[in-house]
């Protein structure tokens, strides 16, 4: 057997330490449930995963097995296990494009077409268990994926239920999600599921950044000799981690501790008590990896920062919270917290005997009163709308799309062919429908012209490119004010169906591309928030762009549905014809949407006739109307 590849060692990554703690901690305590990591391109999320495998014991499995059961564990293949061999803990990489199938296991379709015979075939989980299962881009994978990774991730246990055929096979691992938040947020609910978060950042201290290039520059020429100047210090972390995983068990909790956990959260008002246990469980692996006897200050706070900040965005529109509100958070609380007596050595055993600490929290300051002001100041989406930010989920209806065939990304607005769940089946050979394909056969032997597909249909998230009209005319009324809140409201509905969304603007003699497409909708919202505006229209120049940008999106995307948002008064007085252009989107398959920003007694009625050669839709933007109103509206438009 090849000898695998070097890896470059966890003690010699520089600059990332809340991600080499973050990735201890669940080695230590994988209950924890997982550490989502994440950050921008080249900052050693991927490297530090693998340099986490390497660094886990070997381990006896029972030969064969393909569950990688442990001598004398329970799996669906036990009767057939014939002696045990010994193998290095498994890494397994998610790939982006992996359907739930190869994810949890499926039937054998080859044995189960040619043979006749039920053979469960296990997945990714199986062959991650006892080891590291790494799902790089975890925000681009399909929202039913990850639910999965997540409840096995979870529970060390993996149930199958596909045609008539049940499999339940041990799955404990240690889940690692990474993700670039450029490419798009994860939905609050499966943030809240990953027990720790961690954002990394490269270095800006030019003096790390010198050591981080020397580092990988020696790797990269030797990484034999490389790895060996850091294989005393990997050794010794080794053995850290596994002294670790046996002292945990007998870590002690005080009750002080546990009541600034809890107290914390409410502080914070995080949703759920997901995050008060994942905090005590990484405060007690904590511990238990520095050694000590029972959790201590230092502990909670660190441990808090990894499992709570994650968890406190509530705005999709809003820049990311910062470890360091966890920490203010938890200051604040400890200098309103009155000196306490002497804690305890331990948790109390007695259930029915009042407490001193009992009466602490009792007191404890109430969520809505002390939350910090970065996280309840902000509305949230049961707040209703508002006149400043009209009601993201009412803004829903204005994108009715044309269906597309084909399959585009995973989402939530447009109808798609080649997604989704099965609605029938087609001649095919990938993606094989069991029973369209012994039907087609009729008790012959299958030869390949019976062999039948699932044929899908599902929803599609779209590209949004919004061309927003920032001349002189649309800055005048403070109808820029109205455009703004329009505009992130439809941003929040974005969030919600998945979305890529791109912003082009343009003023004075040209168009600008100010936000290129993305699935981070807050970065679309910081660029319009900070758009300037004034200058002639040169509108034709703006829709031209948009076009541009959908044709760019789509080699890389061809199945992707895209719609243009234009926000103008359509009163063109630079550039071409915007007419011509608006005829043309119609030839390229792109949906234009008009919000007719003209206003005063006369109107020109450019915008219309935009909207009409695009064969798009027209939508008025009245001043006089709040964010309820106009959301109406926009619900009566699309019934």
């Amino acid at each position: 057997m090849t000898a695998a590849a070097p890896r470059f060692p966890l003690t010699a990554i520089v600059g990332q330490d809340d991600l080499v703690t973050a990735l201890l901690l669940c080695a230590v305590d994988p209950g924890l449930g997982g550490v989502l990591v994440r950050g921008e391109r080249g900052t050693a999320k991927t490297t530090a995963v693998r340099a986490l495998a390497a660094l886990l014991p070997a381990q006896d499995v029972a030969r064969g097995c393909p569950y990688g059961a442990a001598p004398g564990e329970a799996c669906p293949c036990e009767d057939e296990h014939v002696g045990v061999e010994r193998r290095d803990a498994p890494m397994v990489e998610l790939p982006l494009g992996a359907t739930i199938e190869r994810v949890v296991g499926a039937l054998d379709v080859r044995r189960a077409l040619q043979e006749g015979q039920a053979v469960f075939e296990p997945g990714l989980l199986a062959a991650a268990h006892r080891g590291v299962l790494y799902a790089d881009e975890v925000n681009l994978l399909p929202d039913a994926a990850v639910d999965v990774l997540l409840d096995v991730a979870a529970s060390g246990v993996n149930v199958v239920e596909r045609d008539g055929h049940g499999v339940r096979h041990a799955a404990r691992f240690l889940l690692v999600g990474t993700m670039n938040p450029e490419e798009g947020e994860l939905r609050p609910q499966l943030l809240d599921r990953f027990g720790l978060g961690v954002e990394v950042h490269a270095p800006g201290d030019a003096a790390l950044r010198t050591e981080v290039v020397r580092r990988r520059l020696r790797f990269d020429a030797d990484p034999a000799a490389f790895v060996g100047e850091f294989a005393s210090g990997e050794h010794d972390l080794a053995g850290r981690l596994l002294a670790a995983c046996d002292r945990l068990p007998s870590v002690r909790l005080p009750d002080r501790q546990l009541i600034r956990i809890t107290t914390l959260c409410a502080r914070l008002g995080v949703d759920g008590l997901r995050a008060d246990l994942a905090t005590t469980r990484a405060a007690l692996a904590l511990a238990a990896l520095d050694g000590a006897e029972e959790v201590e200050d230092a502990h909670v706070e660190h441990a808090a920062t990894l499992a709570l900040t994650h968890r406190l965005r509530r705005d999709p529109l809003a820049p990311p919270p910062s470890p360091q509100t966890v920490k203010d958070a938890l200051a604040d609380q400890d200098d309103d917290e009155p000196d306490p007596d002497p804690p305890s050595d331990g948790p109390s055993t007695e259930a029915d005997e009042p407490s001193e600490d009992a009466s602490r929290e009792d007191s404890a300051p109430a969520p809505a009163s002390t939350a910090p002001s970065d996280s309840a100041s902000r509305p949230s989406a049961a707040d209703g709308p508002s006149d400043a930010e009209p009601d993201p989920s009412a803004l829903a209806p204005v994108v009715e799309l044309r269906r597309r065939k084909g399959g585009g990304a995973a989402g939530r607005r447009a109808r798609a062919k080649g997604v989704g769940v099965a609605v029938g089946a087609r001649h095919g050979t990938d993606d094989v429908a069991i029973l369209p394909t012994l039907l087609a056969a009729r008790r012959e032997p299958v030869q390949p012209h019976h062999l039948r597909s699932h044929q899908r249909e599902g929803r599609q998230g779209v590209l949004l490119v919004l061309c927003v009209d920032a001349s002189g005319s649309m800055g005048a009324r403070k109808r820029m004010a109205l455009v703004k809140g329009t505009i992130l409201a439809l941003l929040g509905d974005a969030y919600q169906r998945r979305d890529r969304v791109a912003l082009v603007t343009f003023r004075g003699a040209s168009a600008q591309l100010p936000l290129p497409p993305t699935g981070a909708v807050d970065h679309a919202a910081a660029a319009l928030r900070t758009l300037p505006t004034g200058g002639r229209t040169p509108l034709a120049s703006g829709l031209t762009l948009a076009a541009e940008v959908v044709r760019r999106e789509r080699l890389r995307e061809p199945d992707r549905a895209a719609v243009v948002v234009l926000v103008s008064d359509g009163r063109a007085n630079a550039g071409g014809d915007p007419i011509d252009v608006a005829a043309r989107l119609r030839k390229q398959d792109i949906q234009l949407v008009v919000v007719d920003g003209e206003q005063g007694p006369v109107r020109l009625g450019g915008a219309r006739r935009i909207a009409a050669a695009a064969d798009g839709t027209t939508i008025d933007l009245d001043p006089r109307a709040d964010g309820s109103a106009l959301a109406t509206r926009l619900r009566a438009l699309a019934a």
